[in-house]
């Protein structure tokens, strides 16, 4: 279990660890690239066995780019909303957003 989600049931009755342990969650992320430092950014369910997939050569728009590493990520508990948070973030408006949130990670 990850270290966020201990935190967060530590508070909790039963009933919402129940709750919290049966939910799907969804990872909208994106990976930088140790060769050239672009960026990739996308939506899985299970963040850790994604990036294995793109670190293998499974998929085909980041294999040429290998290796990845995660830059950034958030968590939602809805597809729809994290469908909604990929596109936004591919936009430019969601790029610009992206720069300045990890502006101290980045090497601009």
């Amino acid at each position: 279990m990850q270290m966020w989600m201990q935190t967060q049931l530590l508070s909790r009755t039963p009933l919402e660890i129940l709750y919290i342990c049966a939910m799907e969650l969804f990872y909208v992320y994106v990976l930088v690239s140790e060769k050239d430092n672009s960026w990739y950014i996308g939506y899985t369910s299970d963040l850790a066995k994604r990036l294995i997939e793109h670190n293998s050569g499974k998929t085909i728009t980041t294999n040429r780019k290998k290796p990845w590493i995660v830059l950034y990520y958030e968590v939602s508990s809805n597809k729809e909303d994290a469908i909604a948070r990929e596109k936004y973030l591919k936009s430019g408006m969601g790029r610009r957003y992206l720069k300045n949130r990890l502006k101290n990670q980045l090497d601009f």
